[in-house]
């Protein structure tokens, strides 16, 4: 996964709970221009702040080694 992907994945599930930036950054105590930067692929954010936000959008993060099942 890469940063593109990362911004598409929490901005539409952002969208489908029908929370906008600014409340989703209020909630997970992330800046606005954090959670900005991250759904348009230019953040690179900590595995800190991506777990603020997966909480908040109730989505889990997860390492796994390839080609592991």
């Amino acid at each position: 996964m890469n940063r593109d992907d990362l911004g598409k994945i929490i901005r539409n599930r952002r969208k489908i709970l029908e929370i906008n930036q600014s409340d989703l950054s209020e909630i997970s105590e992330v800046a606005l221009h954090t959670i900005s930067d991250i759904e348009s692929g230019k953040g690179n954010p900590t595995l800190e702040v991506i777990n603020r936000i997966c909480e908040v959008l109730g989505m889990e993060f997860h390492i796994e080694i390839k080609g592991e099942e």
